[in-house]
Order: C-alpha cells, then sequence, then structure tokens
C-alpha cells in the first residue's frame, strides 16, 4: 500500500527562516514512514516557495512524487470558503483506498483550514487518518515527530467499551438502578435514553396507573442533568388538579391587575420549569382551552400570563404522561388533535408489571430495600418464603392491578410485620391471601373497579349511589357528548318536561360527587 499525504504549503513554517526544521519538506524523511506521494496545496501567490519545498523534498527522499494542487482562497480565515474549496477537492480526487492510505497533514495551514480538515475527515468524505508533525525533540530522529490519529473509532477498543459503558450506566440510571431481563423493557429503556439525550422534543409515557411513569420522569430529569441539556429543576403536574376558573393562572401565570390585589399573582408552573423540566402528569384531564395554549407555547416558545400584553419567552422540555388511549379521546374531542400529533413524535408505551414477570426478582430486591431504608432497619426473606413469593408473582394469573403499587404495598406490610427482621413463610402466605381477595373484589365488584378508575375517591361512595354512578359513567363513555349521554339517560323522564336540558341535567348529576365531563367520558 503506498502512503500519500495532503496538506497546504506552510507559507511560514516552509520557508524554514526560523528553524531549520520545514514540516511539509521534513514530512518526507522519515524511514519508518516513507511517503510515495505529497500533494501540495498552494495558491499562486505562493507558487515560487511551493516550487523549491517540492525540489527538497525529493532531494531528501528521491522516492517521493510531489504534486502541486493550485488551491486559490481570496481569504484562508474563512471558514465557509476554506470549507467549500476542501469539499470540492475531496469530491475530484479520486481516492483508490485498495491501493493507497491517505493522511492529512495538520501541521501547516490556518486555523481554520485544520477545523475543515478535521470535519471532513471525520466525515469520511476524506478517508484519511490524521497526520501532526513537530520538530525534533532532543535525541530523537533529526525528521522531527509524526503523530498518527484514526477517527474511526471502532478502531480503539478502549474507547468503544468505554462509550458502552457510559450508554449502560445511563440505561440504568432510567431504570433506577434495577437490573431488567425483559427483552422489550430493556429496548424500550435504551431508546428512551437515545432520545432524551439527543433530542428537546417532547416525550410522551404511557402506561397504566402504577406502572413508574412519574418515577420515570424524575430519572429522565436527572439524566438531562448530567448530560447538561438542561439547569433547570423538574416541575411535576397533575394536570386532575387544573380545573375550575384558576387552572390557567395556575399553568401559565398571573399578573396582579386581574384581580388588582396584592398577593394575587403568580409565575405560574411553565415560569417555574424554565429551563428545566415540565411533567403534565394525566395530560388527558388538562383543560381544552389550555390544551391549546400549551400548544402555542410549544410551538412558539413563548406564552401570555393571564392578564399581560406581553408574551414571555418559555424554554422547558416536557415530558405527558397518561394512561388513557389518546388517539380516542381525540376523536371524542377531549384531547386536542394538534396538540396530540405534536406529543406523537416520541411516545413510549410503558409495559404492566405482570407483563416482566422474569424481573420480580430483582424489583422485589428494590422494593425491599426501600422498605429497609423507611423503617430503619435490615430486613430479610427466609429462603422458603422468597421461594413461595416469587412463584406467587410470577404466576400467569396473578394480575398486578395495581403495578408497581401493589408490589411496594405488599413489601412494605411484610416488612413492617417482620418480626426479628425475617419475613417467614405463614407471612407470604398470609399476604398472597390479602392480594388475592384484593384482586378478586376488583373483578367481581365491577361497578366499584369501574369508579375506581375514574377517581379513587369514588370507591367511598355510598353502595346506594354506587350502581348508577357507574351507570351513568358507562352510558357517558358509550356518548359522543354531555348532551347525547343526557338523552339516553333521561329518555323517559324528558318526556314530562316542558324544558328538556338533558346535558344540564347530567352535568348537575356529576357535579354532586366533584365530577365533569371529560373525567368520566374517556375509553377504559
Amino acid at each position: 500500500m503506498r502512503n500519500v499525504v495532503i496538506g497546504f504549503l506552510g507559507t511560514k513554517l516552509d520557508q524554514g527562516r526560523r528553524r531549520s526544521w520545514r514540516p511539509s519538506v521534513q514530512i518526507c524523511a522519515h524511514s519508518d514512514f516513507p511517503v510515495d506521494r505529497l500533494e501540495l496545496l498552494h495558491d499562486r501567490r505562493n507558487l515560487r516557495l511551493a516550487e523549491k519545498v517540492a525540489r527538497d523534498a525529493i532531494a531528501l527522499s528521491p522516492q517521493t512524487e510531489v504534486r502541486l494542487v493550485d488551491m486559490e482562497l481570496a481569504n484562508p480565515w474563512d471558514f465557509q470558503e476554506v470549507y467549500g474549496k476542501l469539499y470540492d477537492f475531496a469530491e475530484s480526487y479520486g481516492f483508490d483506498e485498495d491501493r493507497e492510505h491517505y493522511y492529512v497533514h495538520l501541521t501547516t495551514g490556518t486555523h481554520v483550514a485544520q477545523i475543515c480538515w478535521f470535519l471532513l475527515t471525520e466525515s469520511r468524505h476524506i478517508p484519511a487518518c490524521l497526520l501532526q508533525s513537530g520538530p525534533p525533540r532532543h535525541g530523537t530522529d533529526p525528521g522531527g515527530t509524526i503523530d498518527i490519529i484514526d477517527l474511526d473509532l471502532a478502531r480503539y477498543n478502549a474507547l468503544q467499551r468505554r462509550f458502552e459503558a457510559a450508554a449502560r450506566e445511563h440505561s440504568y440510571l432510567l431504570r433506577g438502578g434495577i437490573p431488567t431481563r425483559n427483552a422489550a423493557f430493556h429496548h424500550l429503556i435504551e431508546r428512551l435514553e437515545q432520545v432524551v439525550t439527543r433530542s428537546d422534543e417532547p416525550v410522551l409515557l404511557v402506561g397504566e396507573a402504577g406502572v413508574g411513569k412519574t418515577t420515570l420522569a424524575r430519572r429522565i430529569h436527572e439524566l438531562k442533568l448530567q448530560r447538561r441539556r438542561i439547569k433547570g429543576r423538574l416541575v411535576h403536574v397533575n394536570c386532575a388538579g387544573l380545573q375550575g376558573p384558576h387552572a390557567m393562572a395556575s399553568l401559565f401565570g398571573q399578573r396582579r391587575n386581574v384581580v388588582g390585589l396584592a398577593g394575587t399573582e403568580r409565575a405560574g408552573f411553565l415560569s417555574e420549569a424554565e429551563g428545566g423540566v415540565l411533567c403534565l402528569d394525566n395530560i388527558d384531564l388538562l383543560p381544552h382551552a389550555e390544551q391549546g395554549l400549551l400548544l402555542d407555547a410549544l410551538e412558539s416558545g413563548s406564552y401570555y400570563p393571564v392578564g399581560s400584553d406581553t408574551a414571555q419567552s418559555c424554554r422547558f422540555h416536557l415530558i405527558a404522561a397518561t394512561s388513557r388511549d389518546l388517539p380516542t379521546l381525540a376523536q371524542q374531542g377531549i384531547m386536542r388533535p394538534d396538540l396530540l400529533a405534536r406529543l406523537a413524535l416520541w411516545v413510549f408505551h410503558i409495559p404492566p408489571l405482570r407483563d416482566r414477570r422474569e424481573d420480580f426478582e430483582a424489583e422485589l430486591a428494590y422494593e425491599l430495600e426501600e422498605a429497609e431504608r423507611r423503617l430503619g432497619c435490615k430486613i430479610g426473606f427466609n429462603v422458603d418464603a422468597m421461594t413461595r413469593y416469587l412463584h406467587f408473582a410470577r404466576d400467569p394469573g396473578m394480575p398486578w392491578t395495581g403495578n408497581y403499587r401493589d408490589l411496594s404495598a405488599s413489601v412494605r406490610r411484610l416488612c413492617t410485620l417482620a418480626e426479628r427482621g425475617r419475613i417467614t413463610l405463614p407471612m407470604v402466605e398470609g399476604e398472597i391471601t390479602t392480594l388475592t381477595r384484593q384482586w378478586a373484589a376488583l373483578r367481581r365488584d365491577g361497578d366499584l373497579a369501574l369508579l375506581a378508575e375514574v377517581s379513587p375517591d369514588l370507591v367511598n361512595v355510598d353502595e346506594f349511589d354506587r350502581a348508577q354512578l357507574a351507570a351513568v359513567v358507562r352510558a357517558c363513555r358509550a356518548a359522543s357528548s354531555l348532551s347525547a349521554a343526557g338523552r339516553r339517560l333521561f329518555a323517559v323522564s324528558r318526556q314530562a318536561k316542558a324544558s328538556q336540558n338533558d346535558a344540564d341535567r347530567l352535568r348537575k348529576y356529576l357535579a354532586r360527587f366533584d365530577l365533569k365531563w371529560d373525567m368520566v367520558s374517556g375509553s377504559t
């Protein structure tokens, strides 16, 4: 293989006025690095110097062919011009990698030229290694020193392993330090790590209640801080609380002039999340008007606080989370399709715990450590107790409807009741009975399960109201609008009324339980 060196003529160094070492000449004088061809780039103003360098190089190394390449640069410090000329040179060169090794000589030329050489070499427009030469050191070859850098990182095993280790560390952070044996979940976390460390676009986390969406949002914030993509804090907002007349002020802030009283102004969650991460949990419960203003803030980078005539800029990374089917909600008019389209760039479906049964041992160990930290004492399973619990947890018939909430509550119960810090087999058997009864009750009482899905507070309603309220929820979910649901529910009594405002009747009924249409009309 022939060695080909490409470089600029050194208009100062190659004159040799300050020292006898001339980089474009001495590069040809290394016995352990024979140069078969030297491509010397120059402009017409320095043609005589280029010709002299060529003669001296050939005299020093007769086997070296020196080609003078005319490259006219009006301003060698103009990045656009230099890069353009070198790009054109590379495109027309005709590299033959089967017969020749190419090296770009970085020692000569302006700093702009050196940067352009690096970029073109890194992108493989020039299939070369970088070559840096220097004057001779004491006791070294009189031709000077040369250092060769290959930008193909795949050849640097140590670096490659370091990058892979860093990627695993970031993925480990997103999993909370809990290893996973589930291939699908592992792939999801790796992809999520790629996205949040390279992109500032919104991320949508979809999954059942209790799968850890809020916890994952917190870890995403930590990872973004580590990678220096953000400097601000995490602001977590449950959109179920953004209801009523104060929702807009809570989200976007409010100026004092709206009410005229001191203390009524507020910054708003968008302002608090400036430079950081805004996590909107239950994004499907965000009121329609606020959805539109949030979309505008995401796309324009600014918003108007309530009562302000001046736009306020905003820079935050958005994480939205939901346990419901947003496309269905968009068809029902609950979710704005344009906001959904904005959020749909990066969607991650977090699997329920029952779909990752191979991870139960690691998850159980994590929850045990958390319980130990809360209780301030060391607690462990007896061997037979651990075997029994894992066999139960991995049973395909066990639904784990609450996901991590079920597992966490179960471990905390066991740890709290563990005498002398040991969890025994009878304790595990009792806990299994507790969990199975809990899940059976949810399956048996469909009305209670439905109401619990709408709001945890509804599990405490009187049994007298439970069946009726569940029937109303089912009618709302089957209807396209509040009016349509009212017409179905009041089809008989409405015949005897002069005023047939079914929507208002239904709205008032829901208000008795602190419910609104958008809370009860989503798909299960």
